[in-house]
């Protein structure tokens, strides 16, 4: 697929997506939703990919929703009627985004508010600078949080910052967001990109279907009793034996001291 509000880049097993509208700090209408979840799709049937890495171009990660922004199939109605449907967004692409077969690392160069602060936290892990500023945006356009940031942030924070945020609408700097979870790595904003795709490339290093099946037992945590959850585990387990070459590498190299090499096979 071609993009044009977004650009896709392998760097070995490591993907890169760059929302690409710097002009409006990469507000997303319908064409980068659409793009979004074909990034998504596509990403997750490469196999080459082990890790994807996402950030916005310019100076803001994404500053949400453009209210702007006209959706095809809402021409002519008012505006009250364009917002009442967001789920193409908060349903649609956050879904796809969230279950993503990859570990997902958001490196948030400047603004994520509203929306864009969704797609942050509904990646696995976080990378920002001193120029990263967070913002939940939604009571100030008199509205309440939606694409899952209502999901993502109490887990991430608690349930109190989440209230805090939510309701004062502040913005939240390095600092804080490090200090709160937010963040789980700050560096400079020279090197920010550089040090979220060295961070997918130590995750792309371990057995693919094991960082997978990683993946889904932690988020699947987060939904379960402790009985559903140790079961989920085992299936994981079982998951993990289908690369049986990974699983002789895992007990070779470690028999033999020396660094594996893991295929996913």
């Amino acid at each position: 697929m071609e993009y044009h509000h977004l650009d896709l880049e392998r760097d070995g097993q490591v993907a890169v997506v760059t929302l690409n509208r710097p002009e409006i700090l990469n507000a997303i209408n319908e064409e980068m939703h659409l793009e979004v979840m074909a990034a998504c799709r596509e990403l997750a049937a490469d196999d080459g990919v082990r890790a994807v890495v996402w950030t916005g171009k310019g100076r803001g990660f994404c500053s949400g929703i453009d209210l702007k922004a006209q959706r095809s199939d809402k021409i002519g109605t008012t505006r009250q009627q364009r917002l009442d449907p967001y789920n193409w967004v908060g349903r649609q692409a956050i879904t796809l985004y969230r279950t993503l077969n990859k570990p997902t690392i958001a490196a948030v160069n400047g603004v994520a508010a509203g929306a864009g602060m969704s797609l942050a936290l509904a990646c696995d892990l976080r990378v920002g600078c001193e120029n990263t500023r967070f913002k939940t945006v939604f009571v100030e356009r008199n509205l309440s949080p939606d694409s899952g940031m209502s999901y993502f942030l109490p887990r991430i924070v608690g349930a109190s910052r989440a209230f805090d945020l939510v309701f004062t609408s502040r913005y939240v700097d390095a600092k804080e967001a490090h200090s709160i979870g937010l963040l789980d790595r700050v560096t400079t904003p020279e090197r920010l990109l550089e040090d979220a795709k060295e961070l997918a490339r130590e995750i792309a290093f371990w057995p693919p279907l094991a960082v997978q099946m990683s993946k889904r037992v932690l988020q699947h945590s987060l939904e379960s009793t402790l009985e559903e959850q140790l079961e989920y585990e085992t299936h994981g387990i079982q998951f993990t034996r289908r690369a049986p070459h990974d699983v002789a590498e895992a007990a070779a190299s470690f028999r033999e001291k020396r660094p594996p090499h893991f295929t996913g096979e």
